[in-house]
């Protein structure tokens, strides 16, 4: 009896944060195929739907993933010092005062000036903003001279953290500089089209998932592309062990990165699933997309099919085919990346012999964000990147990766 009323409170709850923005915008379903003609081959299904085209464009974008998702390492790498933005997703009056309030503080000269890493992205868009890649930087502080000698040489280290769809930019930030007293730097970076990539016409980070289907695949293509030329950057900085964090969509693009770059040997999945296609038809927070889809007569599992190049199911093969540290969180009343989607993840590893970690959290998908459980969420997060990043210093097996990853760019 129990365990239903705190189900039911919890479900009522997470409803609540999910239907509390008023912006979500139903737009015309676009099949978006101008977003990805590159690699289109000439002259493909001209007498075919625009579905079917679709869904056999996903099947040849995963089939040839490495040429997709492969890319050139920027050649304009920089650092640059300015105030922290909000860069807030909703018009809620408690965000725009927030806002107002960084912004106040910034010209008052009460907030300090901060690094961000920026750089061309590989990937071009239409949208020249989105196409400048930003990342604040958190680097460790150097250690003292009695802990480098007891740590012996301790190889640097670093996570890039990728928040959850629509995040303002201050989101994760709190474990950035966790990580910095582990003695491990961070790149907390923003994803395509969100925060200060994010174009002028939008007040969300609609751009990144919406219902015209190439520019949502574009987007993945792009944030996968972003995530491997920070640890070029980072490679070129000193740095030689590394490990990916993502939180919801964010962990979407982890995934497929790690899959595609063996660099990266600490993976931490906040929130999973396997289809991308199943979380935008059955999610709370893609309800305004799934109408865009309803409307056209679109199904749940055509979504799911012309969404396969951006799955991860697509690619669990080739993640399995390196060896990694790996931590999976889920909820218990997740309504927007479903638990049987998150179990899913888990059955698949199972399946390929990944050895894994996971963490259940007995809340929802927004309700992680609220106390207490951010907090378990932080810890199991942090303990794990702790304890993994441990375990490759002192075992450089785990980390022997850099021949494969220059073989995969």
């Amino acid at each position: 009896m129990l365990g239903k009323l705190y189900a039911k409170w919890m479900y009522a709850w997470e409803t609540a944060l999910t239907t509390r923005d008023t912006n979500r915008i139903v737009r015309p379903l676009e099949w978006g195929e101008d977003w990805l003609s590159d690699f289109i081959p000439p002259g493909s299904l001209p007498e075919a739907s625009a579905l079917d085209r679709m869904v056999r464009l996903n099947q040849n974008l995963a089939e040839q993933a490495h040429s997709f998702f492969g890319y050139e390492t920027p050649s304009d790498f920089r650092l640059e010092h300015r105030h922290p933005q909000l860069f807030p997703t909703n018009v809620r009056p408690e965000t725009l005062e927030q806002d107002a309030e960084w912004k106040r503080q910034a010209e008052s000269g009460e907030l300090s000036a901060v690094e961000f890493l920026r750089f061309t992205s590989p990937v071009r868009t239409r949208y020249p903003e989105n196409d400048i890649v930003n990342a604040r930087w958190y680097p460790a502080p150097e250690p003292s001279v009695h802990k480098k000698a007891r740590q012996g040489g301790r190889p640097k280290q670093a996570m890039i953290v990728m928040p959850q769809w629509n995040a303002d930019a201050f989101s994760h930030n709190a474990l950035c500089t966790l990580f910095n007293r582990f003695g491990i730097s961070a790149l907390r970076l923003s994803k395509p089209y969100h925060d200060v990539r994010r174009p002028a016409e939008l007040e969300r980070s609609d751009y990144a998932v919406s219902s015209n289907i190439g520019r949502t695949i574009a987007a993945c293509r792009q944030a996968v592309v972003d995530i491997r030329s920070c640890i070029d950057w980072l490679e070129q900085q000193g740095y030689e062990q590394f490990g990916v964090l993502g939180t919801s969509l964010g962990s979407c693009y982890a995934f497929i990165a790690a899959a595609h770059d063996p660099r990266l040997r600490v993976c931490a999945f906040n929130h999973a699933s396997t289809w991308f296609g199943d979380v935008v038809w059955t999610g709370q927070s893609t309800r305004h997309i799934r109408a865009s889809f309803e409307q056209e007569g679109v199904t749940q599992d055509d979504v799911r099919r012309i969404f396969t190049s951006v799955s991860p199911m697509s690619y669990m093969d080739l993640f399995a085919a390196q060896r990694r540290q790996v931590l999976v969180v889920h909820a218990t009343y997740d309504l927007t990346f479903l638990q049987e989607f998150s179990l899913d993840v888990l059955k698949n590893f199972d399946r390929l012999g990944i050895d894994y970690v996971s963490k259940v959290l007995p809340c929802g998908h927004y309700t992680t964000g609220e106390t207490p459980y951010k907090y378990m969420d932080g810890w199991y997060l942090g303990s794990f990147v702790y304890n993994a990043f441990k375990k490759l210093a002192h075992n450089p097996a785990l980390a022997s990766s850099s021949l494969q990853s220059q073989a995969s760019r």
